[in-house]
C-alpha cells in the first residue's frame, strides 16, 4: 500500500494497515464503564502474571491470543506495538533476534502487563503507548486529543506542494492557519519541511492546545508556532484579528454526521474527544463556519485546504457558490482508497476601490 511516510516502507504499511482496520473492526468489552473501574477490570482482566520467565517472543504471544479471546482489534499488532515500544522499538520486525528471545527482567513484564491491559480497555494502541509516528515525526499523544489519521497525511502533503511552489515563486513569506489542531501533526508536519513558513494553529479544546505546545516543543519548532485555545464557533472576531492575513488555512475538521456517531466503534466512543469528530447534523457545521471566515482571513489566491467527508464535496461546492461569492471551488482530491476526500478553494482577487 502507498505511504507518505519517509520511514521504512513496510513499517509504514504495517501502521497505516492496522489503523484503517481498527476504525473498520467490529469489537465490544461488555461490562466496561471506564479505563480503570470495578468493572472494567472486571469484564477486561489481564492474562495471569507469568509464574517464571519469559522472553519477549513469548510476551507477544501470550498477549495476542489473550487479545483474541477478548476481541480487542488486531490483536497481533497490539501485542506487537506495546512490547516493541517497551523495547525501545518502533515495530517487533527492526528488533534484533537476541532482544527478542532473551529473558525479560520483572519490572519489564510488569510494564508490558501494565500497558497491555490498558489496550484491553478499549484504549487505542496510540494512546498506550502515548506516541505515534505521523510523516517524518513521532507526536506525543494522550487521550482526548484527537489521533491523526492516515488520509491526513495525504492533506500535509498536497499543502506542502502548494506552499513549496508558492516559495520557488518569489513569495518571501509564507503563512499557514491550521483550525482544530489536535496534536499539531498538520501545523508540525509543514513547519517540519519548510524552515520558511511561520504558521498558527487554534483548537476549541485546551488539552489539543496543550499538547500542540509540548510537540512543538520537543520538535524544536515552537518558534514558528503559535497556538490558542479558540473556538471558530463562538470567536470569529478574535480569529479574523489574530490570524490573517495568510497564505493557506487548512484544517481536518469535526466533520462526521451526527446520526453517524452512535456506530463508531469503541475505541473512538470511549476515548477520542466527540467535538473533534461530530460536524452537526449534515456534518457541515464547521466547514461552513471556516469558508466564511476564510475570506477575511486569506490573503489574494490564497487556498483552505479541508479533509471531508466522501459525501461532502458537492455539498460544500454548492454552498460555496451560493454563498461566499468571494472563494473559487478549485478541486476535490481522492484519497489513497479512491474516495472523494479532500475539497481545494482558492480566495479570488480582491481589487481596491478608487
Amino acid at each position: 500500500m502507498y505511504t507518505l511516510c519517509s520511514k521504512k516502507h513496510d513499517e509504514c504499511q504495517l501502521r497505516e494497515t492496522m489503523w484503517r482496520r481498527s476504525l473498520r473492526a467490529v469489537h465490544s468489552c461488555f461490562g466496561c464503564k471506564g479505563i480503570w473501574g470495578f468493572h472494567a477490570v472486571r469484564a477486561c482482566s489481564a492474562p495471569a502474571f507469568p509464574a517464571g520467565r519469559i522472553t519477549a517472543l513469548q510476551a507477544v504471544d501470550i498477549w495476542k491470543r489473550h487479545f483474541e479471546e477478548k476481541g480487542v482489534t488486531e490483536p497481533d499488532h497490539s501485542s506487537q506495538y506495546i512490547i516493541a515500544h517497551l523495547l525501545g522499538a518502533k515495530t517487533i520486525e527492526i528488533l534484533e533476534q537476541k532482544k527478542l528471545t532473551e529473558f525479560l527482567s520483572q519490572e519489564k513484564i510488569e510494564q508490558i502487563w501494565r500497558l497491555c491491559t490498558r489496550r484491553l480497555s478499549r484504549m487505542p494502541v496510540q494512546y498506550v503507548i502515548e506516541e505515534w509516528d505521523f510523516r517524518d515525526l513521532t507526536l506525543k499523544m494522550r487521550p482526548p486529543v484527537f489521533i491523526p489519521r492516515p488520509e491526513t497525511e495525504e492533506l500535509v502533503e498536497l499543502v506542502l506542494t502548494d506552499l513549496q511552489m508558492k516559495h520557488v515563486n518569489g513569495d518571501a513569506q509564507l503563512t499557514c492557519l491550521e483550525v482544530g489542531c489536535g496534536s499539531g501533526a498538520i501545523s508540525l508536519s509543514l513547519l517540519y519541511s519548510l524552515p520558511q513558513l511561520s504558521a498558527t494553529a487554534l483548537d476549541q479544546s485546551q488539552d489539543a492546545v496543550d499538547l500542540t505546545g509540548e510537540n512543538a516543543l520537543r520538535l524544536g519548532l515552537q518558534d514558528r508556532l503559535q497556538v490558542h485555545h479558540i473556538d471558530v464557533m463562538k470567536d470569529a472576531e478574535t480569529v479574523i484579528n489574530l490570524c490573517s492575513p495568510v497564505s493557506v488555512l487548512v484544517s481536518n475538521p469535526p466533520y462526521l454526521f451526527s446520526e453517524d456517531m452512535a456506530s463508531l466503534e469503541p475505541d473512538i466512543l470511549r476515548f477520542e474527544d466527540h467535538a473533534a469528530l461530530d460536524g452537526g447534523k449534515d456534518g457541515l457545521k464547521v466547514i461552513k463556519q471556516i469558508l466564511t471566515l476564510a475570506v477575511q482571513i486569506l490573503s489574494n489566491y490564497g487556498r483552505v485546504y479541508l479533509e471531508v467527508d466522501p459525501r461532502h464535496p458537492p455539498l460544500i461546492q454548492r454552498w460555496v457558490e451560493a454563498n461566499v461569492e468571494e472563494l473559487h471551488y478549485v478541486e476535490t482530491r481522492h484519497d489513497i482508497t479512491g474516495r472523494p476526500r479532500f475539497c481545494i478553494l482558492q480566495k479570488k482577487e480582491v481589487k481596491q476601490g478608487p
